[in-house]
C-alpha cells in the first residue's frame, strides 16, 4: 500500500483542516489503496527550540500583532529567510531524516509555507525518487515561501496565486490551479434550506445568520452577537441567529445564560458544518481562507469581521471585490450591515449569494487527490 505523508503544523487550525480534507479526499476516492499519515514536523519531530515554536502561533496573533506583522513582512525577503531556513534545516536535518526514514513515504505534500525547503532538501538526499508536493492553504495573501523551485508539483487556489507562483520562477508544469482543499462532505449537491433546518431544529421560516470564531472561538463574537440579536430585534426583522463557539467552551456558556430577543442558537465545536451552512442565509466570520472558500461552495455571502495581518489581508479583496460580502469589524455596523440583508437589501443577499456560489469549487479536493494520485502511481 502506497504511503502518502501530509506535513503540516498546528499554526492555526487551517493547516491541519487542509491536510485532514486531504486524508478524507483519499479515502473517499480511493479507499484503503493509500495510507495517508498527518505529521505535525515541527512540533512531534524535531529538537528543542524548534519544536515549540508552534505553540508561538496563537499568543503571537491573539497579544502580539505588531511583531506579528512584522514577521509575516520579513517572510517575503529571501535575504532573511534563505539564512534563517539554512541555520533551521542545521538544527533539524537529522530529526527531519529520522521522520521519513519512519514513515518511508511515496510522496510527501507539505499544506504549510515552512514545510517547502528543508523537507524537500532532506527528502531528495535519503529518497531521491519520491516525489515532493505543495498544496498552498491559504487564499489571498500567499507569502514567497510557499513556493520552492524543486517541488514536484504545487497546487494553487486562483489565478492570482498562479501568477505569484510564475514570479517566483516555477514552471507552468509545476503549477494546477484547483482550489483550496475542503472537506469532501461540501461537494455533495445541496438540500433545501427548509429541509436542512427542521433537521437541525431551527425555524425554517427565518432568515438566519450564521456567526462563527474559527476552532478557537476568536473575536468580538459575543458583541457581535449581542448587536445583531438586538438590531435585527429592533429592525422587526424575522429572523434568528445561529453561533457556533467552536472550543471557546466560555464563549458558549456566556451566551447561553442570555435571554435573547429573538431565537440565537449556540453551539459549541461541531462536526457537520455543511448542514449549518446549507441551512443559513449568510456567515459572519472572520478571513480565514478555510471558512471562505466552504461559504462560497455553500452558496453564502460572506460578512467578514476580522483578519489576521499578513496571510488574510489578501482575503478581503477576494470575497469583496469579488461582490461576495462585505466586511467590517464593528459589531454594531456588523449589525446594521445583517439587518439590511434580512430587509430593504434581500435582492443583493441574493445576488451575493449566486457570485459565492460561482466562486465555489466544490470538486477542489478530488481534482487534487486525483493528480497526486496518479503522481504516486507513475513515481
Amino acid at each position: 500500500m502506497p504511503t502518502v505523508l501530509i506535513l503540516m503544523s498546528d499554526t492555526g487550525g487551517g493547516h491541519r483542516a487542509s491536510a485532514q480534507a486531504l486524508q478524507a479526499g483519499f479515502t473517499n476516492r480511493f479507499g484503503k489503496r493509500f495510507q495517508v499519515e498527518i505529521v505535525d514536523l515541527w512540533k512531534s519531530h524535531t529538537p528543542w527550540p524548534v519544536n515549540r515554536l508552534p505553540d508561538s502561533y496563537s499568543p503571537l496573533v491573539s497579544h502580539g500583532m505588531p511583531f506579528w506583522k512584522f514577521m509575516w513582512y520579513v517572510s517575503g525577503q529571501s535575504s532573511i529567510t534563505t539564512p534563517v531556513l539554512a541555520t533551521a534545516e542545521r538544527l533539524v536535518r537529522r530529526s527531519v531524516w529520522q521522520m521519513f526514514h519512519q514513515y518511508r513515504p511515496d510522496l510527501v505534500i507539505s499544506v504549510h509555507p515552512l514545510m517547502q525547503k528543508i523537507p524537500q532538501r532532506v527528502l531528495h538526499r535519503v529518497y531521491p525518487h519520491v516525489p515532493f508536493v505543495t498544496v498552498i492553504t491559504d487564499l489571498g495573501s500567499i507569502t514567497p515561501v510557499w513556493f520552492h523551485r524543486q517541488v514536484d508539483r504545487c497546487f494553487v487556489p486562483t489565478q492570482a496565486a498562479y501568477r505569484e507562483g510564475l514570479r517566483a520562477g516555477l514552471l507552468p508544469e509545476q503549477l494546477r490551479v484547483f482550489g483550496l482543499p475542503v472537506r469532501p462532505a461540501f461537494a455533495r449537491p445541496q438540500r433545501e434550506k427548509t429541509e436542512v433546518r427542521r433537521e437541525l431544529q431551527l425555524d425554517p421560516d427565518r432568515l438566519t445568520a450564521l456567526i462563527v470564531g474559527g476552532g478557537e472561538g476568536m473575536g468580538p463574537v459575543a458583541r457581535i452577537v449581542e448587536s445583531s440579536a438586538q438590531r435585527l430585534a429592533a429592525d422587526g426583522r424575522h429572523a434568528q441567529l445561529v453561533v457556533i463557539c467552536g472550543r471557546n467552551e466560555k464563549l458558549r456558556t456566556t451566551l447561553n445564560s442570555r435571554n435573547w430577543p429573538l431565537p440565537v442558537h449556540v453551539l459549541g465545536f461541531v462536526d457537520n458544518m455543511p448542514d449549518w451552512m446549507a441551512a443559513v442565509d449568510c456567515i459572519v466570520t472572520k478571513a480565514g481562507p478555510g471558512t471562505i472558500a466552504e461559504s462560497m461552495i455553500s452558496g453564502l455571502p460572506v460578512l467578514l469581521s476580522g483578519y489576521i495581518p499578513g496571510q488574510e489581508t489578501g482575503n478581503i479583496p477576494f470575497v469583496v471585490d469579488n461582490g461576495a460580502g462585505a466586511f467590517n469589524e464593528d459589531p454594531a455596523q456588523i449589525a446594521s450591515i445583517l439587518s439590511r440583508w434580512f430587509g430593504p437589501e434581500q435582492d443583493r443577499l441574493a445576488e451575493m449569494s449566486a457570485i459565492s456560489r460561482s466562486l465555489g469549487r466544490p470538486q477542489s479536493t478530488f481534482e487534487i487527490v486525483d493528480e497526486i494520485a496518479g503522481m504516486v502511481r507513475d513515481s
